[in-house]
């Protein structure tokens, strides 16, 4: 049995309402009070790309949700597209084990980026969204113009928060603390603007966007 699955089975089993067991090889079945069961491949993946969840899917054909557990593990947006194509949820263990709860587990998308995603789709003055990956969009605004954001979910996000992720996924012109109890630190905000960048919470983005 893998680390990871030996990991997610010790962290499902002090949940409540839910018991889980091992399949085979990453494959694990939940089972949870009044809801459905779930078939869930708890993977180790650095970076989920399409092929990889592709291969799984055609290993486990009646897989459920697929689970990145390593915390650090990034979601490119053509993965994400496919997973929501064939009816296969996608995300952390927390993802998991919320959506095995609440019997959603096909639909669920990662929970750290969840709300933030439906801000931005449900707001009036985006014309087209691109997910690139599961903190990274593109949107175009019924203005004309475009704009790359990067979400950070940090409590305070410090300058190496905001320049790792302009390392890891380019340039962005935004950077959206999107946890609702923080702020991203004075540090940060400077980091953004020596990389030519802002960081800004929810109001200050809806304002940017609004006069952008």
């Amino acid at each position: 049995m893998s680390w990871q699955v030996k990991r997610a089975l010790a962290y499902l089993a002090e949940q409540p309402r839910l018991s889980a067991q091992h399949v085979g090889g990453e494959l694990i079945r939940i089972e949870v009070e009044d809801q459905p069961e779930v078939l869930a491949v708890i993977s180790a993946a650095n970076e989920m790309d399409a092929a990889t969840a592709a291969s799984y899917r055609e290993k486990h054909p009646g897989m459920d949700f697929l689970c990145g557990y390593r915390k650090t593990c990034v979601w490119p947006g053509d993965t994400i597209e496919y997973l929501q194509n064939v009816g296969i949820g996608w995300g952390s263990a927390g993802t998991l084990t919320s959506a095995a709860l609440d019997g959603e587990a096909n639909t669920a998308s990662h929970k750290t980026y969840f709300f933030s995603d439906r801000l931005l789709r449900q707001y009036g003055r985006v014309q087209e969204l691109t997910r690139e990956y599961d903190r990274i969009y593109r949107i175009a605004l019924r203005t004309g113009a475009v704009l790359r954001i990067g979400m950070i979910a940090d409590y305070e996000p410090n300058a190496d928060a905001v320049r790792s992720l302009w390392d890891e996924f380019g340039p962005v012109d935004i950077v959206w603390n999107i946890n609702p109890n923080g702020s991203p630190s004075p540090e940060a905000i400077d980091a953004g603007s020596e990389l030519g960048c802002e960081v800004l919470k929810w109001e200050e983005l809806k304002e940017r966007l609004r006069t952008a």
